[in-house]
């Protein structure tokens, strides 16, 4: 790729929320923005989307969407998981192709990624690979804690936090309130359970290949 002048680059950040809940989508977001715009994101006091409260979180991602120069979520739903992970597809593999997606839409010049392997070299080379991006033409960054050090990251992880939590809130409406859906919760242990005594078998929402979901065994 030839050498872009700063002003043109287009920088990509993607992080996900809802990689550890029983209950609930994976959601993985993309927020590219030009320099100049990621100056503005440290400026709004965009971090970590887990630092912030729930209504800074939703004053924060309006203002970020305002900002980006495009803004990519990918919602993977708990019955998408169980459909491929019982085709023997890893999470790590189902972050790696919806990161992709986020990225394919975007065609940044540099992207940095919230790596979701314990290799996180591997992990980028695996998401250029299936977005079809070819590395010299994409300066690629991916580490762990990038939400904690790269502003663009950050914006992404509040977008999709955001989304995410707005999508289970959609399913309280439907379901009654289960709490966050993460396997530490209380209310989402009961929900399961309950559920499971009624019903005798557990609901989409619900992510059925998660040892944790299966409490009646």
């Amino acid at each position: 790729m030839s050498p872009l002048p700063p002003e043109s680059w287009r920088i990509a950040g993607v992080d996900e929320a809802g990689r550890g809940p029983m209950i609930g989508p994976l959601v993985v977001c993309g927020v590219l923005a030009d320099p100049e715009g990621i100056l503005r994101l440290k400026e709004i006091g965009v971090r970590d989307s887990k630092s912030l409260t729930p209504r800074r979180r939703s004053a924060l991602c309006e203002a970020i969407r305002e900002i980006a120069i495009d803004v990519s979520v990918q919602t993977v739903s708990a019955a998408d998981i169980d459909r491929l992970r019982t085709q023997g597809v890893t999470l790590n593999v189902i972050e790696v192709r919806a990161f992709a997606l986020a990225l394919r839409t975007m065609k940044p010049s540099s992207a940095i990624l919230d790596a979701a392997d314990v290799n996180p070299e591997r992990f980028g080379r695996m998401v250029l690979e299936h977005a079809g991006i070819q590395p010299e033409d994409c300066t690629l960054i991916s580490c762990h804690k990038a939400d904690s050090t790269y502003p663009v990251v950050s914006a992404a992880s509040i977008v999709a936090k955001v989304e995410r939590d707005s999508a289970v809130q959609l399913l309280h409406r439907e379901y009654g309130d289960f709490g966050s859906g993460y396997p530490s919760d209380p209310k989402s242990i009961a929900f399961v359970r309950g559920f499971l005594e009624r019903h005798e078998e557990l609901p989409d929402i619900v992510r059925k290949t998660w040892r944790s979901s299966r409490l009646s065994e």
